[in-house]
């Protein structure tokens, strides 16, 4: 077996119907429309096809669609929470995971109206129920935003 082989990412396919058992975000707050390339406690690819019919480009921009920053910093939060919640299999019931905080956030290109936004999360460090992660959204091979971000698993039973 070439070496290669033995670090080829798997290609577990996550859809939407996963996605919603897993994290509590709901349309048209849910921002990603399935996810890929799952290594557990590692990385995940998460996906969001962007429509004309997404209710936020009523009113940004009329006439010129451009969607949100800070949507596309949310939809990769989602994808960090999806991780996680799939990597500790997480019991959706009495837990939730929660976004902490954003740092390092960069705009380089807009996302528009039929763009498929590949969300690249990766764990940057891990201690205890926080974790911190590294985003990129990529639209055709391209940046179109960045991020260090934290979330944390919270129990709200407590």
């Amino acid at each position: 077996m070439t070496q290669a082989a033995i670090q080829a990412p798997p290609t577990t396919e996550i859809d939407v119907q996963e996605i919603m058992r897993r994290i509590p975000h709901r349309p048209p707050f849910l921002l990603i429309d399935r996810a890929t390339e799952f290594v557990p406690n590692k990385s995940l690819v998460g996906i969001k096809c962007v429509t004309i019919n997404e209710p936020f480009f009523a009113g940004h921009f009329p006439g010129n669609p451009v969607m949100p920053g800070v949507l596309i910093i949310e939809a990769m939060a989602q994808t960090g929470g999806l991780l996680m919640s799939k990597s500790w299999d997480t019991d959706p019931e009495g837990k939730i995971i929660l976004f902490m905080s954003v740092d390092n956030c960069r705009f380089r290109k807009p996302v528009v109206p039929g763009d498929i936004v590949r969300l690249e999360v990766e764990v940057a460090r891990a201690r205890g129920d926080v974790v911190k992660f590294h985003g990129r959204a990529m639209v055709d091979g391209k940046l179109a935003a960045e991020a260090e971000f934290a979330a944390m698993l919270y129990d709200t039973r407590k």
